[in-house]
């Protein structure tokens, strides 16, 4: 939402007026908010990483408390408060063709190369590293506290049934919650979205900087999709911890038009219900009809011995 608002929504008011027209301070102000917004969606991300690994790796020491979690959070935004300090100083009002713009100008090329690899490395690569390992950390946990549940039946055991039944109760208290496997697949999920989106972009600039893309219309075409990919990252974070989440599975359910269609699947009973139901009917009368008839028969029977003695 911070970034929507903050980001997108300003550079969209500065494409329809071409030029800058705030002034100086709300150049650098603005500017400063863009950036920190852009730099907490990612170190965010990185503390629901860490979080996940603590929960998964040393789940006797996690303490799920909100104060912990606060903490992850004012790290994260502090994080991006630091590192957002420079925008401060380099971004000012500038004349470029004949138009007031908010701007950043490096002199040397080797200071605009030296810029986007702190920022590539900051934005991007350190917390896609951090982001990674515990991932990976967290996969081979998992993997390994599933494989230890299939123990082999215990030995005096007849037909295993005993030792395996053993070892499902003694593993279930080894094995990791479904809830915290569930988060753990949301926020997989949603640093791959975040790596899948930010990838191209940083990838685009550092060659385009160190001079390997040239400056053509083609790749000046390029550059505004792949740039528009960023921003794509963080509207995307809400489909995906809606789609994960059962309440709003459940809540969505509620609204008209997919509760018609909800009832209506439940009342139309499908040809093969019907014909089975009919079948039951069927031979549930033919069978009764046959019991009748035995009956009757055999007290008939019964009738011609007692008339014969």
């Amino acid at each position: 939402l911070s970034v929507g608002l903050i980001s997108v929504l300003t550079d969209i008011v500065w494409r329809i007026t071409v030029s800058w027209n705030a002034g100086n301070a709300a150049c650098k102000i603005i500017r400063f908010l863009q950036v920190v917004v852009t730099y907490a969606s990612t170190y965010v991300l990185v503390a629901l990483s860490i979080d996940r690994y603590d929960a998964i790796r040393h789940p006797m020491k996690f303490s799920g408390s909100w104060r912990r979690a606060k903490c992850l959070i004012i790290a994260a935004w502090l994080f991006s408060v630091l590192f957002s300090i420079p925008i401060l100083i380099l971004y000012e009002e500038k004349i470029v063709q004949g138009q007031t713009q908010c701007w950043i100008e490096f002199s040397d090329q080797w200071k605009w190369k030296l810029y986007m690899t702190l920022v590539s490395l900051t934005l991007f690569a350190i917390p896609a590293a951090v982001i990674t390992s515990c991932y990976a950390v967290i996969i081979v946990t998992i993997w390994t506290k599933s494989s230890s549940s299939f123990s082999k039946p215990k030995k005096g055991s007849t037909d295993g049934r005993l030792g395996s039944d053993n070892s499902r109760r003694a593993s279930s208290r080894g094995l990791i919650p479904r809830a915290k496997v569930k988060t753990v697949k949301t926020t997989f999920v949603i640093v791959s979205v975040f790596i899948i989106c930010w990838s191209p972009y940083i990838l685009f600039d550092l060659l385009q900087v160190y001079g390997h893309i040239p400056n053509t219309q083609t790749n000046i075409a390029i550059a505004t999709f792949v740039q528009s990919l960023a921003p794509l990252n963080s509207a995307a974070n809400p489909i995906i911890y809606c789609i994960f989440s059962t309440h709003f599975c459940r809540t969505l359910w509620l609204i008209p038009p997919f509760k018609w269609l909800c009832k209506k699947k439940k009342r139309k009973p499908t040809d093969s219900t019907t014909n089975t139901q009919s079948s039951s009917l069927s031979e549930f009368l033919t069978n009764t009809h046959k019991r009748r008839s035995e009956a009757s028969t055999a007290n008939a029977h019964t009738v011609l011995i007692h008339a014969k003695n």
